[in-house]
This record gives structure tokens, sequence and C-alpha cells, in this order.
């Protein structure tokens, strides 16, 4: 029986923060493409990616279906509604992807924003080879300034050294049966508001591997995320135009 690497693609949110009025800011277009579309692609070209799930915002299911014939994004098996929170729309599309797979203690799932298109699949190739050694593969930024850890008030608590010191990013990714287990402790516990699969397996005690991942792969939330987006897609066609390394 073949293991299955599953992604799944969070597109549940509405964007207040994009101040967009007609559309979620997954749907927004760049490049006369989608978000969303732009960050599926590239599961969707992966050669090792078996299979996807979507958690999109209810009401834009139907429009969504539209795009994923529209783009022939034909690993989708799943489209599911996203929950009242982060955390139960995530276990929603947790809940598909076990419908889909052979095996959970085998299985690998990739939880991806929507809205975080610059990756590349050297990364997912890298998030699937950490998984299968470590069993978790949370994808890391290198931190460029000094962190520091205030208290209430404001005061420095720690300083952690920088070379030592990351920035939790996407895709979050894990053995299919760790995960949902994580997730269904939660919910017997009456928690449905953890703002991250990384936060909630920290909580409950399993080991963490970080996996560093581009620079550029930011999460589009503000109208300043947009337009970063926009160039660094046009610094990145311009260097296929240009023949720039």
């Amino acid at each position: 029986m073949s293991k299955l690497n599953i992604g799944i693609i969070f597109a549940g949110g509405v964007g207040s923060r994009m101040h967009s009025k007609e559309r979620p800011k997954q749907f927004l277009e760049i490049y006369n493409k989608p978000i969303i579309v732009h960050t599926i692609e590239y599961f969707q070209n992966c050669d090792l990616i078996d299979a996807i799930v979507v958690v999109c915002v209810e009401d834009w299911i139907e429009y969504f279906k539209s795009l994923v014939y529209k783009y022939r994004l034909d690993k989708i098996k799943r489209i599911v509604p996203g929950g009242k929170t982060g955390q139960l729309s995530i276990y929603n599309g947790l809940c598909a992807a076990e419908e889909i797979s052979d095996n959970t203690d085998e299985d690998i799932v990739l939880i991806h924003d929507g809205v975080r298109p610059l990756i590349d699949e050297k990364l997912l190739y890298r998030n699937i080879e950490d998984v299968r050694k470590y069993r978790t593969s949370i994808t890391s930024g290198i931190v460029k300034e000094t962190i520091v850890e205030v208290d209430d008030v404001g005061n420095i608590k720690f300083v952690p050294d920088r070379a030592h010191s990351r920035v939790a990013k996407a895709p979050q990714c894990f053995v299919l049966s760790d995960i949902l287990h994580a997730h269904e402790k939660a919910l017997s516990e009456g928690i449905n508001t953890f703002i991250d699969c990384c936060t909630m397996m920290q909580h409950y005690g399993y080991a963490l591997h970080m996996t560093d991942g581009p620079y550029e792969n930011i999460k589009i939330t503000t109208p300043d995320d947009f337009y970063m987006m926009r160039a660094i897609l046009q610094a990145k066609e311009d260097a296929q135009i240009y023949g720039i390394d």
C-alpha cells in the first residue's frame, strides 16, 4: 500500500485586514489569477503530492469549484466548508483527508495557507522528506533581526540567540494520525482556538522539527503584502526573461 501525501489548503478566512469589499483575499487576482490558484498550483504540479483538500469559505465554494475546473486542478479531491475558528476549519480538512487516506499512521498531510503563495516545489520535497525522518516538519523563516520576549507592560524578559531563532510559517506538515489525535484531544477538552497546528502539537508534547523555507514565504494579509507579492512575481518573471540568476 503506497503512502499518500495530502495537501490541505486553508482558504476559510474573509480577510478583514485586506479591506477588500467584493471578495475574500484568497480570491483577489494577481496577474489575472486568484491568489489561491497561485498557491494550489505548487501542490498540483508537485509529483510527490497525491491529493489536495481545500477548506473554503462556505459562501464561495461554488465559485471556487469554477476555479478548479478553469485551472484544471484535478488533484483536489475534497472541498469542505470552514468552521467557526481556524482550528475547526483545519479539523474539517483533516477529516476529509482521513476519508482519502489509505493509512493514517503512514500518510502525510501538508497544511498550508491559501494566501501563502510564495513557496516552491523544493520546499514541499523537503517537508515530506523531513516528516518521514522526524514525523513533523514546520516550515520556518530565518530571522534577520533580533527577536525579544516582553512582559505585559513591554519590559524585555528574554533575548534569544538570533542564530537559533526562527519564525514558524507554513506548510506545517505531520503524520496524519498524529495531528488528528492532537485535534481530537483539544476538542475533547473544549479547546477550539489554537492559533495553528504547531502551537497545538507543542502544547500536547509532540517533538517538532523545523524546515527552513524561502524568505519570501509571506502570508498575504494586508495591502502591503499584496503589493510585495506582486513585486516578487514581477522580479521572478524578469529573471526568466533576462536570464538573471
